[in-house]
């Protein structure tokens, strides 16, 4: 997640208040699922975005996960994402991201 990215989430929650925001990630691997997902929730573990010591709490989701999936009109999805869910390891990347949660809840 670029630095771009995290000052336009921080922004967002801001303004819009983070009880009102979902992030949806798409990236392409496990690990970076997780890097960017302690990103929004925790604040960026690398200390030099804007999100550096910020601890937003954000709930994250993968485009991947079947629960994201269930909320898009099934043409939309299948001609944006339909490609990248057959090439990349869908089950690592969702199981990361379960795995992420989990632990964010104690």
């Amino acid at each position: 997640m670029d630095l771009e990215d995290q000052d336009v989430i921080l922004k967002a929650a801001e303004e819009h208040g983070t009880e009102n925001l979902v992030v949806i990630l798409g990236s392409p691997d496990a690990e970076s699922a997780e890097i960017y997902a302690e990103t929004v929730t925790q604040g960026d573990p690398t200390f030099v975005g804007p999100l550096a010591g910020v601890s937003l709490g954000l709930p994250v989701y993968h485009i991947l996960e079947d629960e994201v999936k269930q909320l898009i009109d099934q043409q939309t999805y299948e001609s944006h994402v339909g490609m990248m869910e057959m090439v990349l390891d869908k089950e690592a990347i969702c199981q990361a991201m379960k795995n992420f949660r989990e632990t964010l809840k104690g």
